[in-house]
């Protein structure tokens, strides 16, 4: 009865959150992909029920996926519009988002920005990415 309970609330929440905020696309492709590799590590390591395993999972990855592609896309526009390095770490510590200017590109009118994840103190993710719409 909790986890219903529990998952209605939780339920509630979003749709009122839905309401506020309107994720873009880019949002939506990395819950996608966060959701598939959720799914696929929850259905492996979970060995009692791996149907549970990967629900779990895929939700678990879904958010995630979501929050990091939406802090990445955030975190680029402000290096963007500030010129300055950014930093964002979890409260735990074991994930961190950078990103830092590389320069301004005035044939297209776009700044570039280096963008690093980092996941126990590995760099898991890194590309360059052009921010042109920074207002």
């Amino acid at each position: 009865m909790k986890k219903v309970v529990s998952g209605l609330v939780l339920m509630s929440f979003l749709v009122g959150c839905a309401n506020v905020y309107t994720p873009s696309q880019t949002t939506y492709e990395g819950a996608a992909v966060g959701a598939t590799t959720g799914a696929l590590a929850g259905a492996i390591l979970s060995k009692d029920n791996r149907w549970k395993g990967g629900v779990i999972g895929g939700v678990i990855g879904a958010i995630a996926g979501a929050t990091i592609t939406e802090i990445a896309k955030r975190g680029a526009q402000e290096v963007a519009q500030s010129k300055r390095p950014v930093r964002y770490e979890s409260e735990d510590g074991r994930t961190v988002y950078e990103a830092k200017p590389l320069g301004y590109n005035g044939k297209n009118g776009c700044y570039k920005v280096l963008e690093r994840v980092y996941e126990d103190g590995r760099v898991v993710k890194e590309q360059v990415k052009e921010v042109c719409d920074i207002n």
